[in-house]
């Protein structure tokens, strides 16, 4: 269970169902265009699990990017981290966070930092990021426009 790197539109529209679990109010195509806006501006990079069918959707996606920061320094930040509903429980998140540490690693990065809900539909994936040694350090604000 390695994890590819979504490069090419195919790659990525097979990754959308697992991300729309997590985003769900997006449109398939309104994901798809901001996953392209994002890669071409932002430096987003989008991870999945290949499904054993290549028919079939990714089971589940991460997306992140390289950012620096004066507090912390090099550092990758996870956008988005989600599994399909019924392929959850099987490692696939796991394996995602530990590809992304690993790159941070190589990369020469001082942490790697994800936002998440506050809410109990996402105490699976708190207990998975605690699990994963990522420490709760601050609350996130903000200001809808």
């Amino acid at each position: 269970m390695s994890p590819k790197i979504a490069t090419s539109d195919e790659d990525i529209r097979r990754c959308i169902p697992a991300m729309l679990a997590l985003r769900s109010h997006l449109t398939p195509e309104l994901a798809f265009e901001r996953i392209r806006s994002q890669q071409a501006t932002d430096g987003f990079i989008l991870a999945y699990i290949d499904s054993e069918n290549p028919a079939e959707p990714a089971p589940a996606v991460i997306g992140y990017r390289f950012l620096n920061f004066l507090y912390s320094g090099k550092t990758i930040y996870i956008d988005d981290l989600s599994t399909l509903p019924e392929t959850r429980g099987k490692g696939y998140a796991s394996a995602l966070l530990d590809f992304v540490i690993e790159q941070a690693r190589q990369a020469g990065c001082q942490s790697v930092s994800l936002d998440s809900g506050q809410n109990p539909a996402r105490y699976d994936a708190h207990r998975l990021y605690l699990n994963k040694r990522f420490n709760i350090v601050s609350h996130h604000f903000k200001l809808d426009l």
